[in-house]
């Protein structure tokens, strides 16, 4: 039987308020970066990529920043319920983090 994960409603609410904070800033960089990257000519194509790989990794950054910040407010077993939690519904919510 499946557990319903006793984070949900935090995560989403912290995925909603990550979302609507960066929604001009980092979300918009990645979806900006990924534009140029599909539109880019073969001999930019590399760059475009590295520049797409980049903006993911700092939307990364940040979830990892706010993910780690609220763990430490956990006791151990509450860090190692919300950790892996946080993770999977972040990848669900915007695919290209996986």
């Amino acid at each position: 039987m499946f557990r319903r994960n006793r984070f949900r409603d935090t995560i989403d609410r912290q995925l909603d308020i990550f979302a609507q904070d960066e929604a001009h800033g980092l979300l918009a960089d990645v979806q900006e970066m990924k534009g140029l990257y599909d539109e880019a000519d073969r001999e930019d194509a590399e760059e475009a990529y590295g520049d797409y790989v980049d903006a993911i990794d700092a939307v990364k950054d940040a979830l990892a920043d706010m993910r780690d910040r609220f763990s430490a407010t956990l006791d151990e077993r509450g860090s190692e319920d919300y950790e892996p939690a946080f993770e999977e519904t972040a990848r669900k919510r915007w695919r290209w983090l996986a």
